[in-house]
């Protein structure tokens, strides 16, 4: 089984430039990219994975994201390879929160992938102490009940500056739930890891995020 420290910079030049291909070529041709070949054998391992598109936006001197679609696998039941690609696609022109990209918004956009490690259940004697085993920086959150689902990637509380207890919150939101759900036993809240590559400019250097670091210069 593959870990997700196996990935090393150049998988995430690939795994990202590949994001950007699928859409490029889905956009214009309106096909979906055969499944490429001859691979290491870890992009062929069942793997979660999430496909974020972000627009830049220029205010003044400050260059801000806008979310432009995020679709992706929680569970690994599809090669991460597979996955990509129809997540990739999914992200432009699936996510109900937005009307389908078009080709020219490309230049605009960058492309991020999220490798996740299997969801775990966080089980506890006590749900008040749930947020004590959740890490900001490091896990992100999936919260179930019945038929309402929510996830949230690792990165989303770090860049909002949340605490785990608002995570939880919002998670439960993101499932359509009141925020305090996560305090009902009945509620599952699994955690897992991710890691994360992204272009920093459209089309432009691709970098392994390092969350840890990013929380730290937020609070410098």
């Amino acid at each position: 089984m593959v870990t997700l420290s196996e990935f090393t910079l150049e998988d995430g030049k690939y795994l990202v430039s590949l994001a950007r291909r699928t859409v490029e070529t889905y956009l214009k041709a309106g096909i979906k990219i055969a499944t490429p070949k001859n691979l290491p054998s870890k992009y062929y391992e069942k793997l979660g994975v999430f496909v974020t598109i972000e627009r830049l936006k220029q205010i003044g001197i400050k260059t801000i994201k806008e979310l432009r679609g995020c679709i992706g696998y929680p569970y690994p039941i599809k090669p991460l390879i597979e996955a990509l690609i129809d997540s990739a696609v999914s992200a432009a022109v699936e996510d109900p929160r937005f009307p389908p990209m078009k080709y020219h918004e490309l230049d605009d956009v960058v492309f991020e992938v999220s490798i996740l490690s299997k969801p775990e259940e966080i089980k506890v004697r006590s749900r008040k102490e749930l947020p004590k085993h959740i890490v900001i920086g490091r896990d992100g959150l999936i919260v179930e009940y019945g038929w309402f689902k929510g996830l949230l990637l690792p990165q989303v509380p770090v860049e909002y500056r949340w605490d785990a207890e608002t995570f939880l919150a919002e998670t439960c939101m993101k499932a359509g739930l009141p925020p305090d759900s996560w305090l009902i036993s009945d509620v599952k809240v699994y955690r897992f890891e991710a890691v994360i590559f992204c272009e920093k400019t459209p089309k432009g250097e691709v970098v392994k995020r390092d969350l840890f670091e990013e929380l730290k210069k937020g609070h410098d």
